[in-house]
């Protein structure tokens, strides 16, 4: 499949608008965690509801390069977004984009992301991500940080990814642009 100027126009744009809001940071933190929900993959997403998976997989590559990029300090939360969105697309990949018209076609493989994403983030968390950016062990992570605040966390912004997406190309009919 070949990509037209205007889906790589628009594909670099969603990269670039993905880095935006992480760089501008929009979103919340968690006081006591330090975890965010963002609006950075929400963009991914939005890529594979217009022009499918392999668009997807540019616009996240492209958008967690940007990021670390330009604000170097979040190499590793680009990694983990990328590394957590992942089973997002790809289990909706499942089907072609235009299935996924009626929100309430979304839920299972939603649920199913979910899952994969949890059991992904939960080990990365624990054994890359928090002995990095805090120089905790593992075994005291497990310990100040509970298995379920990763999870949950990564629970809302796996629903967020999507619903928002699907919400901005259907609803708001940016469908329109898509490939046919």
């Amino acid at each position: 499949m070949k990509l037209t100027s205007r889906e790589l126009a628009i594909i670099g744009s969603l990269a670039a608008l993905s880095a935006v809001t992480q760089l501008v940071h929009i979103g919340y933190q968690s006081p006591q965690w330090g975890m965010w929900l963002d609006l950075v993959a929400i963009f991914w997403l939005v890529a594979f509801f217009l022009f499918g998976s392999k668009s997807a997989l540019f616009v996240s590559i492209l958008g967690a390069l940007i990021i670390t990029f330009f604000a170097p300090d979040t190499w590793l939360g680009a990694s983990m977004k990328w590394v957590a969105t992942l089973p997002m697309w790809l289990i909706l990949a499942i089907r072609p984009p235009t299935h996924y018209q009626k929100l309430t076609r979304v839920f299972l493989p939603l649920l199913l992301a979910l899952l994969i994403r949890i059991l992904l983030v939960i080990p990365l968390n624990y054994f890359y991500a928090i002995p990095i950016w805090t120089g905790m062990t593992p075994s005291i992570a497990m310990k100040v940080i509970p298995w379920y605040v990763i999870a949950g966390f990564n629970v809302v912004q796996g629903i967020i990814d999507v619903l928002f997406a699907w919400i901005i190309v259907f609803r708001f009919k940016l469908s329109r642009y898509a490939r046919n």
